[in-house]
């Protein structure tokens, strides 16, 4: 078939058509719509759900394989009249289907967009001031703080994942290292991606799908966490911190990866095989005359058992929730209190305090019949929390023991699964002003109201001396 007069001229003539392929290029440019473009999706071929030499139709947003004369996107350009087109990897930018590359600084935003990219320099700023910016639609939202899609079921992905993006070292990691360049595993790149895109100042939009990292997780985890079942946010939360580890190239000895350097504490724990009871011993304790064995776990949370709800109420008493102070639920690592724990009485006590510490409140418990969820609040504040008391660690009077909240994660409604719902506070440590964000519903918060939510996790910052 003979090529086109028009295209023939440009092959054998370039210098003479410069002009004209400028011309013919910019009106391809105006015909790019970026309200239609969304990256945060996964970067299959949307014909033959292939992953490899994929590109992003810049006209619809949809993606194809290839650009090669039997390609899904060289068919597009010509059935639908689209004619520029991304490359997702490379993010090189041709125009279809005459098959030549564009290097216009026009698409610069559209390419950071595709693969945000902050400076040191930005990133030591993020905690200093929240600052304004607005998406294509010149709504304003700020970088860090934006919604993340509940595609089906994942909102106990999404919180984890708010939660995770809001601590400082992690963050900065994650934003700064080039885990592509390193061979790193899509689970780490991903992970590494939608926290860059969280925290993207240049956005077109003031929202972020977590779909390309939720693929991923239901990938690496076989199917046990999927984007369409809800599933339980301290399970994830173990499995994606154990995983990032592992995946990073750490060990189990300590500090060998940055999950471990920052999260990792240990607890030492006694234990001694119970004795006959006696009407005197109303309460589990340690013979002094029985051996004790003694070991030294290492943790990335502590668990931390609420007091059973009492189970005869009057009307009136079945109005008030009840209430506990987290000290009183932290009193389990005093190494003074005795419980019993599958037949073996136990005492526990912190060894080593991590630099951020995971406190999970243990509130869901499962029977033969169903799952049950304790309600009772647990009072906290938010700032200054003293971990000494329950504490051995030698390095408490160096570094201290105080501790302040970095992020809340609180499950509301029903137990169950595919009931209730999570959401998460987070705060700006420049302003010191908290958010609540579920899903994309994004709203500042009063510190006092925090504690008010039925906390599951949080997530406490130890106050350097």
């Amino acid at each position: 078939m003979e090529e086109p007069q028009a295209k023939r001229a440009r092959l054998n003539s370039p210098t003479k058509n410069v002009k004209k392929d400028k011309e013919t290029t910019d009106l391809y440019l105006d015909t790019i719509d970026r309200h239609m473009l969304d990256f945060d999706f996964e970067k299959v071929c949307s014909v033959s759900l292939s992953h490899l030499n994929v590109y992003a139709c810049l006209t619809c947003g949809k993606y194809y394989q290839g650009r090669g004369k039997s390609s899904h996107a060289y068919f597009h350009s010509i059935d639908k009249d689209h004619h520029v087109f991304i490359n997702l990897s490379t993010l090189k930018v041709y125009v279809l289907p005459d098959g030549y590359e564009v290097d216009d600084p026009s698409l610069n935003d559209i390419k950071y967009v595709l693969n945000p990219i902050l400076t040191k320099k930005q990133v030591e700023e993020l905690d200093k001031t929240l600052k304004t910016s607005y998406d294509l639609n010149n709504k304003k939202y700020f970088p860090g703080f934006v919604g993340l899609n509940n595609i089906k079921a994942n909102d106990y992905v999404n919180v984890i994942i708010q939660a995770l993006a809001h601590i400082p070292p992690i963050r900065d990691y994650f934003i700064l290292q080039d885990f592509e360049a390193k061979g790193s595993s899509q689970l780490v790149c991903r992970f590494s991606a939608l926290v860059r895109k969280i925290w993207n100042p240049r956005a077109f939009k003031g929202q972020v799908s977590p779909h390309e990292l939720v693929q991923e997780i239901s990938n690496a985890s076989r199917k046990r966490f999927k984007l369409t079942e809800q599933s339980n946010a301290i399970d994830f939360l173990s499995w994606f911190l154990n995983t990032l580890h592992k995946d990073l190239g750490g060990t189990k000895k300590k500090n060998s990866s940055i999950i471990y350097q920052y999260f990792q504490g240990e607890v030492k724990v006694e234990s001694q095989e119970p004795g006959l009871p006696t009407e005197k011993d109303a309460l589990a304790k340690f013979n002094p005359n029985r051996a004790i064995t003694t070991t030294t776990s290492p943790f990335l949370f502590l668990a931390l058992d609420l007091p059973p709800v009492p189970l005869y109420q009057d009307e009136r008493e079945r109005d008030i929730v009840p209430q506990v102070p987290l000290t009183t639920i932290l009193s389990k690592f005093d190494g003074k209190r005795v419980q019993e724990v599958s037949n073996q009485l136990k005492r526990y006590s912190i060894t080593r305090l991590p630099q951020f510490l995971i406190l999970h409140i243990k509130r869901f418990t499962k029977n033969s019949w169903t799952n049950e969820k304790n309600p009772t609040i647990v009072n906290f504040p938010i700032k200054n929390i003293d971990m000494s008391n329950f504490s051995s660690d030698p390095e408490t009077d160096t570094l201290g023991a105080h501790y302040d909240l970095l992020a809340n994660i609180s499950h509301e409604g029903e137990s169950g699964p595919g009931k209730g719902a999570y959401k998460v506070h987070v705060r700006h440590r420049g302003t010191e002003q908290w958010y609540q964000i579920q899903d994309l519903i994004v709203e500042e918060i009063m510190p006092q109201m925090i504690f008010m939510s039925e906390s599951y996790i949080q997530i406490w910052e130890r106050k350097l001396k």
